[in-house]
């Protein structure tokens, strides 16, 4: 059976791609690396959520703490910018290579993202960072299709999910 090393961004966004990716046949692990998520409290949150996601779909978890200094020094000089442009592209891409990193010690056959579940995501624009970052590796599959995020906000609601309002980051929540 293929491993993949699912980064999950939050709950919400994980319920339904970690269902998929199992019901097509891979073996999963839940990886969070998020140091744009603030505050702090928001940060315990989501990845409180996203470790009952992946106990609810018998997935292992695995967290690789913050690193919000490095996350601020790579995306603070585009802090005006929209949600959508360079700053977005800088933090998926910080995500990924940490996704891939682990992965790649750990013997992961892929990695994959839910970052691509949301309707605000530019799922090319991910493809395209993870296919630089993880070539073959990186399984570029858009979660949102065939209706998936409806699919994971019915779950969420099912399980009664804390969904947040905002990406996580602190420009963003500006």
């Amino acid at each position: 059976m293929k491993t993949v090393l699912l980064h999950i961004c939050c709950g919400v966004c994980g319920i339904y791609s970690l269902r998929k990716l199992k019901n097509d046949g891979f073996s999963v692990k839940g990886f969070f690396y998020n140091p744009n998520i603030h505050p702090q409290d928001e940060y315990a949150r989501r990845k409180e959520v996203a470790e009952e996601v992946c106990r609810l779909e018998k997935v292992d978890f695995l967290e690789k703490e913050s690193g919000s200094s490095q996350w601020h020094d790579l995306c603070s000089p585009y802090a005006n910018q929209k949600e959508g442009d360079k700053r977005c592209a800088l933090c998926y891409e910080l995500r990924l290579k940490e996704t891939f990193k682990e992965a790649k010690a750990a013997k992961f056959d892929y990695i994959a993202t839910t970052l691509t579940i949301s309707p605000y995501k530019k799922s090319k624009e991910i493809f395209e960072i993870g296919k630089s970052i993880a070539g073959d590796s990186f399984l570029a599959i858009d979660f949102k299709k065939k209706d998936g995020f409806k699919k994971t906000i019915a779950l969420a609601k099912e399980h009664k999910l804390y969904r947040q309002d905002y990406c996580g980051c602190i420009f963003s929540k500006a």
